[in-house]
């Protein structure tokens, strides 16, 4: 439950009833943008007028831009009187503070709601699956369920004229036979990464909860509206069913928010010079991302920092990018937590090139490297880091964009957990040698793994990281020499053929919101 008021503005007050009530229609919708749009809902109003709010025959001026701004919802408009509109009118009438017989009939007649759910920075909700959920989804596919029947009734596999007459996907199903077993009644595979490192159990999807685990994986604040490779590597780690590859491609290059915000990949000329490290926190950049709009903490920019080793970044919320915050944030959110780093890269900022940020690395023993000024690609990881924030960010912000930073957690969350195409390994994984619990973990399950004492734990994971780690520089070696190759090409055209669906970019921008957003 919540509410909304607005006090109107000189002209305002002049406007008819009718334009009044519209008023406080667009805006109050507006305020709770984050609630409504894209969800149907029921509007009651006690001004009979606005039930032909959308039937207006040529509408102009500033009606018809409130129209059209209302066009983007799906709701429903419904009259009711003003004796019964007493739960929105209360703040505007005098409360009755004794029970008296127009109280009581107003309750007998009218009924009193009590069931009231609110939902919180998201406007979608997943119930978690139990296992006899999953085995009836799995039951009613028609390529799970001979699979499931014979592992039911029987641990021999089928031949293969008994799987003959089935289709292509289920043959495909018998082929991994050896590698599906049951748990709890519910069909799970047995996966192995390609060198044999690890092994996860992977639920056995049905046809009908595909899009639902990619809408988690991809379009939710958990799944960050991320690439093609570490969508499907996050979906690869938890399921599998047949053609995942392909139906994780078309949902990402489908997917409309993504090709709106993100748009095409440009590709430059000129040589590049590679910096390659081989130790955490050995080199870390930084860099300011904003300005924002101002939130209700006060917050107005983000002190973006990243380890070019492990590609673990920090995002802290700032109010200014004065020199003293940017310093006093450095100490208290990075250096206390992860050590003193011995090269730190920036941009030519003033607050970066200030006398008190140069004599707080001199007092560290901090090497402090700079990029060439007018080319921000001397910072080609933070500055894409930061393309990545606000890809985020502005999928998930209301209309007014003053809640930003409360979906920055979660955008952490997302990436720190996703597989970073360079070192072939999720940020978490490279910091703590292991992979992070996320939130589809809780809603669909998975199996724990086997405990171990402290000191079998102190000496597997000494021995993951070092693994994780050499196999790390490794990648990090081939793919910037791949990379130097790819860069030093020459740039090729595009070629569109007259009927090719395109996107066209608009440089507009609302005015008072952050263009970045």
């Amino acid at each position: 439950m919540a509410y909304f008021s607005k006090s109107l503005g000189k002209p305002e007050r002049n406007y008819c009833v009718t334009r009044k009530e519209l008023l406080a229609i667009v805006k109050s919708i507006e305020h709770f943008h984050h609630y409504l749009y894209g969800r149907k809902f029921l509007l009651r109003t006690d001004h009979a007028s606005l039930r032909w709010l959308l039937n207006f025959k040529e509408p102009k001026g500033q009606i018809a831009r409130w129209i059209q701004r209302l066009q983007e919802y799906d709701f429903e408009i419904q009259h009711r009187k003003g004796t019964s509109h007493g739960n929105a009118d209360a703040l505007s009438r005098r409360p009755c503070t004794e029970s008296c017989k127009h109280c009581t009939n107003a309750e007998k007649k009218f009924g009193m709601e009590i069931d009231i759910s609110v939902k919180v920075l998201t406007t979608t909700s997943v119930d978690p699956w139990s296992s006899c959920e999953i085995q009836k989804a799995q039951l009613e596919d028609p390529n799970i369920k001979p699979i499931l029947e014979k592992k039911l009734y029987s641990a021999d596999r089928p031949s293969w004229q008994e799987i003959a007459p089935e289709s292509p996907a289920t043959k495909r199903y018998w082929a991994l036979w050896d590698s599906l077993h049951l748990k709890d009644g519910v069909l799970y595979r047995r996966w192995e990464s390609d060198n044999g490192s690890s092994c996860r159990w992977q639920l056995v999807l049905p046809k009908s909860r595909i899009p639902e685990v990619l809408r988690e994986t991809h379009d939710s604040a958990s799944g960050g509206h991320f690439g093609v490779m570490k969508t499907l590597n996050k979906t690869r780690e938890r399921f599998y069913w047949d053609r995942l590859r392909t139906d994780v491609e078309n949902w990402c290059r489908e997917c409309h928010a993504c090709g709106a915000r993100k748009g095409p990949k440009t590709r430059t000329k000129g040589r590049l010079q590679r910096y390659n490290v081989g130790a955490p926190f050995e080199r870390m950049a930084l860099d300011i991302l904003g300005p924002f709009p101002v939130t209700t903490k006060g917050n107005r920019y983000v002190l973006v920092l990243m380890d070019y080793f492990t590609k673990w970044p920090e995002a802290i919320l700032i109010p200014d990018q004065e020199a003293s915050t940017v310093a006093e944030e450095l100490v208290r959110s990075w250096i206390s937590c992860y050590g003193v780093p011995m090269i730190l890269h920036s941009d030519q900022g003033t607050n970066f090139n200030s006398a008190l940020f140069t004599e707080l690395c001199k007092l560290l023993g901090i090497l402090k490297t700079r990029t060439t000024a007018l080319h921000p690609e001397s910072d080609g990881m933070v500055e894409r880091f930061n393309r990545t924030i606000l890809n985020n960010l502005s999928l998930f912000v209301s209309r007014n964009q003053a809640d930003w930073d409360t979906h920055l957690p979660l955008f952490l969350l997302a990436y720190r957990s996703a597989e970073h195409e360079v070192i072939g390994l999720t940020p978490a994984e490279m910091l703590f040698g292991r992979t992070l619990r996320l939130l589809c973990d809780i809603l669909f399950g998975r199996p724990s793994e086997t405990p171990s004492s402290p000191i079998e734990y102190m000496k597997n994971l000494e021995a993951r990281l070092e693994s994780v780690h050499a196999f790390a520089r490794e990648r990090i070696k081939l793919t910037s020499e791949r990379m130097k190759t790819r860069y030093d090409s020459r740039a090729t055209d595009h070629h569109f053929k007259e009927g090719d669906l395109v996107w066209m970019y608009n440089p507009k921008r609302r005015r008072g919101l952050s263009p970045k957003l």
